[in-house]
């Protein structure tokens, strides 16, 4: 073995008797070894080494393997080869090269900045979250999502993790076709469902198929944020349409715009349900001037009162709505499952737009989701946390009473939207400090301006839990108790 010295004037590396580091055969050891002695200083920078014939006699190694070796350092930054006057060591005394990378920007930032995030989501530091949309966790069947993936490696594992198909697999297509079928009073075929990274994807892909910049988009003025930053990557201007009780207000629509996005079935984030009138001129409105409805099936499995309304795709008879869904609420947003329902010629676009996004998706999960589909476990598992969640609603609803809080009808959803008479924003503050999250009404306006309501998530919370945030509710809100 050697170890690297230099000479008296310490400009060329000599060779001595020890290498400590020089632990495996090959230029895979060779490497390590002078990595190692620039780590900790023994090559300095500007030393030279002695040449690859030297060094293959000193090691007892093939001149290829010293040479292969120092061609990796070279390339790696370690060592730096002069024409006619050798290798050189190139990293500072003690420092590995990645020290020397300037840390700041050299060019401009010309791209589109994505707007900042809103306060929809908790902070780490906050255990209770009144989230809106956050399913609990705890009830996912785990046993049976492990075994879909099992079953799903083990019948073709080597296949699933080649290239696959931008529109989902079909066997997730053909599923998911049925099931929306069965439940949304929809007759859907295979090839009307595109599969993306969630309902997220979804909007993000169909912004950029339909709308060119300059595209004015109406959507509601009190809304869904992650919508919006999609629409406006794509270049498009959003126009705010009001909201009431009766969803959004069709009537105060814009005459240009190139298309209307909407939350029909539980209005994101009020609740309301788009009445029968407004959906029917909705409908009119669009196919008069064709353009199209972007309809997003927002929670559609989570109505607790009477029949579920069903999506304006089941009135559409001219080809205008396109439907977003996901899994998301209903089963589990990390398996990132959502899905477009449109005409093909649609699809196909959505899917070219897809090719440059992410090619595909996760080929696993979706042959896994297609099983528990096939199987019922999906449509099991929503009927069983349906009743779960209408039990924690009831459970909030009555707890708020006393506090300074009005709360709209809940038909439906995973959130209560309730008006309150003290500061919202103040009310977060002092809530947050004490471990409680919720979301103001300013969060979903579209100008950003202040609004007196709060959204008080519920699902993903049991009663001991939700206990505990009425109580920090009620110690937090500022107001005097009632008599």
């Amino acid at each position: 073995m050697v170890h690297f010295g230099v000479d008296r004037d310490r400009r060329e590396v000599q060779l001595s008797v020890y290498l400590p580091e020089l632990r495996r055969p090959g230029s895979k050891g060779l490497r390590e070894a002078i990595q190692a002695d620039i780590r900790r200083g023994s090559l300095r920078a500007g030393q030279r080494l002695p040449g690859s014939r030297r060094l293959a006699e000193a090691l007892g190694m093939s001149r290829t393997t010293v040479v292969r070796a120092t061609d990796e350092l070279v390339a790696e930054g370690w060592l730096e080869a002069r024409a006619g006057s050798g290798l050189y060591v190139l990293a500072p005394d003690s420092e590995l090269p990645q020290s020397r990378i300037r840390r700041g920007l050299g060019f401009d930032l010309r791209g589109v900045e994505v707007e900042g995030e809103r306060r929809l989501h908790a902070p780490a530091s906050c255990p209770l979250r009144l989230v809106g949309g956050t399913p609990d966790l705890r009830q996912l069947p785990l046993v049976e999502l492990t075994r879909a993936y099992r079953r799903a490696l083990r019948g073709r594992g080597r296949r699933l993790v080649a290239y696959g198909d931008p529109y989902g697999e079909p066997r997730l297509r053909e599923a998911l076709a049925r099931w929306v079928s069965e439940s949304r009073g929809l007759a859907l075929a295979p090839d009307q469902v595109l599969v993306t990274r969630g309902s997220q994807m979804a909007l993000y892909l169909l912004a950029h198929a339909l709308l060119r910049p300059g595209d004015r988009v109406a959507v509601e003025a009190l809304g869904y944020p992650p919508a919006w930053h999609a629409f406006r990557r794509a270049g498009a201007e959003l126009v705010g349409v009001p909201v009431d009780e009766e969803g959004m207000v069709v009537d105060e629509i814009p005459a240009d715009v190139r298309a209307v996005y909407v939350t029909p079935h539980h209005q994101y984030p009020s609740g309301a349900v788009l009445s029968a009138r407004r959906r029917l001129g909705l409908l009119e409105l669009a196919r008069r001037r064709r353009i199209p409805v972007l309809e997003d099936d927002y929670d559609h499995e989570y109505h607790y009162e009477g029949r579920p309304v069903l999506p304006l795709a089941a009135l559409d008879r001219d080809g205008i709505v396109v439907t977003i869904g996901t899994l998301s609420k209903a089963f589990a947003p990390g398996l990132r499952l959502g899905w477009v329902i449109a005409p093909p010629e649609l699809l196909g676009r959505l899917a070219a737009h897809r090719r440059v996004v992410d090619r595909q998706g996760d080929r696993v999960v979706e042959q896994a989701v297609a099983d528990l589909l096939e199987e019922g476990l999906v449509q099991r598992h929503i009927r069983r946390t349906r009743r779960i969640y209408a039990a924690r609603r009831d459970f909030l609803l009555a707890g708020l009473r006393g506090l300074p809080v009005e709360p709209r009808p809940v038909p439906g959803g995973l959130a209560i939207w309730a008006r309150t008479s003290v500061n919202p924003d103040r009310w977060a503050a002092r809530a947050e400090a004490r471990g409680l999250f919720f979301a103001v009404g300013s969060a979903f306006t579209l100008d950003r301006r202040p609004l007196p309501f709060i959204r008080l998530g519920f699902a993903a919370h049991d009663l001991p839990e939700l206990g505990r945030a009425l109580a920090l509710l009620r110690s937090t809100s500022g107001a005097r108790p009632r008599r």
